[in-house]
């Protein structure tokens, strides 16, 4: 069976939403020109105006189908919800706005606004939560080389997530490039982000992770999201 496609997901949106359907965009690093394919998701934001349960039944198939594609559910909200969001998910808002591509719709962006504080209160609650979680999965890998493979591809994109935040705090519009993303983070904070580039080089298939460098790269890579929960919450605007 062929795949779900972006066509074929807007299509059976259109038929379950209708003229409710709001907006129908692409967020992410298929966003930014950075869409891998095998390693990247496509993040769909899909806004319309009201939900009801019979709408959650009728899109549930899609979603599965979506997520058989490879990629995440579509990430449905209401018109009201997508407007009142932004002080809630700082982080995403910010990446939303900054990139993103509308497929059907128009989506209203008029008025959204992200607070730094709140930005600078998700991201240190973001940071601490992404070093707990990679201490749990590096102990549940048990020394697993495939295991810890797999948790550095698979957290790159959210660690990403917070380095373009602290360049947001700083008043200062990321690249769309997240090696560029990562040079201007270590000027801005004295952060070693080396072990994050390492595992980007990898994943883009320019260079490609040896198993002998695989646990330097784990210790340097958890070693700068801990300097980075230390850092923000001694950080003082």
């Amino acid at each position: 069976m062929a795949k779900m496609t972006l066509d074929d997901l807007i299509a059976q949106l259109r038929a379950i939403y209708g003229n409710d359907l709001v907006a129908v965009a692409l967020y992410g690093s298929a966003a930014r020109g950075e869409h891998i394919a095998k390693h990247s998701d496509l993040n769909v934001l899909v806004v319309v105006e009201h939900i009801t349960m019979e709408h959650l039944h009728r899109e549930a198939p899609i979603a599965r189908g979506w997520r058989e594609a490879g990629n995440p559910p579509p990430l449905t909200m209401t018109r009201t919800e997508w407007l009142g969001g932004a002080d809630i998910f700082p982080m995403e808002y910010a990446d939303i706005l900054a990139h993103h591509h509308v497929l059907a719709g128009d989506l209203p962006i008029a008025g959204i606004v992200v607070d730094m504080k709140d930005l600078r209160l998700q991201l240190e609650h973001e940071a601490m939560s992404k070093l707990f979680r990679m201490r749990h999965a590096i102990l549940l890998a048990d020394g697993d080389q495939k295991a810890l493979r797999t948790m550095l591809t698979d957290s790159v994109s959210t660690v990403m997530v917070l380095f373009r935040a602290v360049l947001r705090m700083y008043g200062e519009a990321p690249s769309a490039d997240s090696l560029v993303v990562c040079e201007r983070v270590s000027e801005r904070t004295t952060l070693d982000t080396s072990a994050v580039q390492r595992v980007l080089r990898h994943v883009r298939h320019n260079d490609p992770m040896p198993a002998g460098d695989l646990a330097a790269v784990v210790e340097r890579y958890l070693a700068t999201v801990q300097s980075l929960a230390a850092w923000l919450d001694a950080y003082v605007p």
